[in-house]
């Protein structure tokens, strides 16, 4: 029998706004323990919450980009269960009327693009943050994070593989990154993800049991614990086993899951509607304005690449995933208007940087504008591409200016031909050998010559022209 898995996400993402999303304490990360609490995000009695208008327009964003639809009027609700790091034994969620319901976001896999759909969008506050002493039998809660504001986006169970689920996350964490309301960063919990995960017979219409996936804090873990998930799954089924619904951990370390408690239904939370707060009505006109503040998407954008720009699909969708990423793009393209050269530098020498830095491209050594200065060097004939990635490291190692290291290390590119051919003549005289065997045939060592005259000349001579030469001497 042939099986085939039905997955859900739900992301929990956490929104840039200055305060709390109930009080006005910071939500700055890495302050010292429990300084960024008061009365109202600690639960004392008679501390009444008050909503963060912030939060309802940064909500209000990801419902748009993600083509909700917005209910006019949502409620907060109470989620009751017990956790240290839960000070009035209660977290503030929504759940029957949530701030906007059916959307969807167009993924692509598998090389086909797909709906996948997006059940609701609610807004609720974080819990604290425990610390488990390893000496001893202590934990310790810190409380600075209770109250952060978070927006929880729960998707249809329309995903039918790993790799789905990856480019559905991939492409909710660019867009969250472009309206600017989360930085998505996965590995420091800004952008969280559990996957539900059930598998059942092909062509039925029936859901499996299914089980809730946690600890995932990158996209390579989600697609591997989904696939050791799916794998555990067939095994049990195919031996007439029966899955049993649970929450299970992934362990990075030994590339499994193991089990963590059963699985809560909502009944089990006791959901009732917060008292302390009044239903969220919201206007035609606050809709509107939200939407106008609007920035051009990642789908959008990777279209125009393609289309003004004549980059890949592959190219522009790179280029596209990050905001930061592709206003650089366009910034140096700007100033040197050829986007394929502009492209291949970026997603070459500068991410290879990058990377090699562990930085941001936010954080890049060599401005757009730098680098566009350094193309037209290539271009005018002033120094080859060669001698190009040479002072582009030095640009990122110094903070000087192109123009300002090809000058102070005299490494104008040489463009006389007449001295170009004085060293060609040297090159061909020094290698007679390899002349013979190049008339004879061995066309293939014309570069071992370019390679010579490029030595002689510390890689000033313009390539151009050293070819031009070489097969004119050669002939």
């Amino acid at each position: 029998m042939e099986f085939e898995p039905v997955i859900g996400l739900e992301v929990h993402a956490q929104l840039k706004t200055k305060t709390k999303i109930f009080c006005n304490c910071s939500t700055s990360f890495g302050a010292p323990p429990n300084t960024h609490t008061c009365t109202v995000c600690l639960g004392m009695p008679g501390a009444l919450p008050v909503l963060n208008k912030k939060v309802v327009e940064y909500s209000l964003r990801a419902a748009l980009a993600t083509s909700c639809k917005i209910n006019r009027e949502s409620r907060f609700a109470r989620k009751n269960y017990f956790y240290p790091d839960l000070p009035k034994g209660y977290q503030i969620s929504q759940y029957e009327l949530p701030i906007a319901e059916h959307g969807f976001l167009e993924i692509e896999a598998h090389g086909r693009k797909k709906k996948i759909g997006i059940t609701r969008i609610h807004m609720e506050e974080d819990a604290g943050k425990l610390t488990h002493d390893p000496d001893r039998p202590f934990s310790m809660v810190d409380f600075n994070r209770t109250g952060v504001p978070l927006i929880e986006i729960v998707s249809d169970p329309d995903i039918r593989s790993p790799e789905e689920a990856g480019a559905y996350l991939r492409q909710l964490r660019s867009i969250v990154r472009y309206l600017d309301i989360c930085d998505g960063n996965m590995e420091e919990g800004s952008f969280r993800c559990d996957a539900n995960v059930s598998i059942r017979p092909v062509g039925s219409e029936t859901f499996g049991t299914r089980a809730e996936l946690k600890n995932l804090n990158s996209f390579k873990h989600v697609e591997k614990a989904l696939h050791y998930e799916i794998i555990r799954q067939k095994e049990i089924l195919v031996e007439n086993g029966q899955v049993v619904q649970e929450t299970r951990l992934w362990d990075p370390d030994k590339n499994t899951t193991t089990s963590m408690r059963s699985k809560e239904e909502a009944h089990d939370y006791r959901y009732f509607p917060d008292p302390d707060l009044l239903p969220l009505v919201i206007d035609d006109n606050w809709i509107n304005d939200v939407r106008k503040s609007l920035p051009e998407l990642p789908s959008a954008k990777t279209k125009r690449f393609i289309k003004d720009f004549s980059l890949s699909s592959n190219n522009a969708e790179t280029l596209t995933s990050g905001r930061e990423l592709a206003e650089y793009f366009e910034e140096c393209t700007k100033q040197f208007p050829n986007p394929k050269q502009v492209c291949n530098w970026i997603m070459g020498p500068l991410m290879a940087l990058l990377n090699a830095e562990g930085k941001t491209i936010s954080e890049a050594p060599v401005s757009a504008s730098d680098l566009a200065e350094l193309l037209k060097l290539i271009d005018n004939g002033i120094i080859s591409n060669k001698i190009a990635k040479t002072i582009f490291e030095e640009m990122a190692q110094t903070g000087k200016a192109a123009k300002q290291l090809v000058k102070e290390k005299h490494l104008v590119q040489v463009t006389d031909v007449s001295a170009i051919e004085e060293v060609v003549s040297n090159v061909l005289t020094a290698c007679p050998k390899e002349v013979e065997s190049y008339k004879n045939g061995k066309t293939k060592l014309l570069g071992f010559f370019v390679g010579q005259v490029m030595k002689e000349t510390k890689g000033k001579a313009n390539p151009k022209i050293v070819n031009e030469i070489l097969k004119e001497k050669l002939k």
